[in-house]
């Protein structure tokens, strides 16, 4: 093999018992999972909105950030869910530049995977202690998973991993809200045999173990826009686009239909400053339709502290590394106008 073993790394479970999450913290995920679960069925009308940085570079920023988030969610609460978005690793379309917290705990160091394994349980833990919100992240590499599985109260799988068997599979094993994206290419057909897959039970290796899932009726669409041919940004979100994934769920006749609105990526051509609108417009086609309404559960949103992006070393506090975010004060505006809309 062309590869280096430098060390063997902690299992999860060792990782867990060395950072253990308190009575507290399990609190805070049971009443998140609770009403995250109220929300996807039905039982609840409040939306959802999975909101954050595009990637946690640096502690100290997102925990200021968790911090604003927390006492919006307190003017919000009659009618908005917001969890923190908390990825820690972050997928990269050739494989080269910055690969997310797990990977470098320092962004401008070099990889330390035991390093990062502890930063993002500590970072996820905090929130939980210090606020009372459980987290999101994306599910990057499934066998991963494991290290948060007892902090996370919502899993994204992202557009370059949504046909990946395993992915598909450990989905099927969560017990929490797991969304899946349409891939790159915007084929609705592989999102909706993701959710299919994911909401089935099986029987598969994960861990070195023979396991059995039961399946997750909490499996759904999100919409993130695709790229064509050309190397074109296309959105998917206006109102023709959510009646066909209505009638796409109607033709599968999947365990609750639903779908998050991922409102930068390939949606806004990663201009942050159109997820503004894009949510107002995705409200007006809740209104006209529904079908529609009944179907869009909240969205997905890039914030940060500060507009826009930076090159890793550029040294601006609670500005995004990766993909450009709508700073604070634009953040605020939209989610109390979501909420007075909803």
């Amino acid at each position: 093999m062309n590869m280096e073993f430098v060390r063997k790394l902690p299992v999860p479970l060792e990782i867990k018992e060395a950072y253990p999450q308190s009575f507290a913290m399990a609190q805070v995920k049971a009443k998140m999972d609770t009403e995250m679960r109220k929300i996807f069925t039905g039982e609840s009308q409040k939306l959802l909105l999975v909101i954050g940085p595009c990637s946690a570079d640096r502690e100290d920023a997102v925990l200021e950030y968790v911090d604003r988030l927390r006492a919006l969610q307190e003017k919000v609460a009659e009618r908005l869910l917001l969890v923190p978005r908390i990825y820690t690793g972050k997928p990269r379309t050739t494989g080269d530049g910055y690969k997310g917290m797990l990977h470098q705990p320092d962004p401008t160091g070099k990889p330390d995977m035991l390093k990062g394994i502890v930063a993002i349980r500590a970072l996820h833990m905090k929130v939980a202690q210090t606020f009372g919100m459980a987290t999101a992240d994306e599910m990057l590499y499934p066998e991963n998973h494991r290290y948060l599985s007892d902090l996370l109260a919502y899993v994204a799988v992202g557009a370059r991993s949504v046909e990946n068997q395993e992915h598909r599979l450990v989905a099927s094993g969560l017990a929490i809200p797991v969304g899946m994206k349409n891939p790159t290419g915007g084929d609705l057909s592989v999102m909706m045999n993701a959710i299919a897959a994911a909401q089935h039970p099986h029987t598969f290796i994960y861990r070195g173990w023979e396991v059995r899932s039961k399946g997750n009726p909490l499996a759904h669409a999100i919409l993130r826009g695709y790229v064509n041919k050309h190397g074109q940004s296309m959105p998917n979100y206006h109102y023709e686009d959510l009646q066909n994934l209505v009638e796409l769920y109607q033709q599968r006749q999947l365990q609750n239909p639903a779908v998050i609105i991922d409102t930068n990526h390939a949606n806004s051509g990663k201009r942050f400053a159109e997820q503004v609108r894009i949510c107002k417009e995705v409200l007006h086609s809740c209104r006209l339709n529904w079908d529609i309404r009944s179907l869009v559960k909240g969205f997905m949103i890039e914030s940060y502290l500060e507009d826009g992006c930076q090159k890793p070393d550029g040294g601006v506090y609670g500005k995004s590394i990766t993909d450009p975010c709508l700073g604070w004060e634009g953040t605020e505006r939209l989610v109390l106008d979501i909420a007075d809309q909803w």
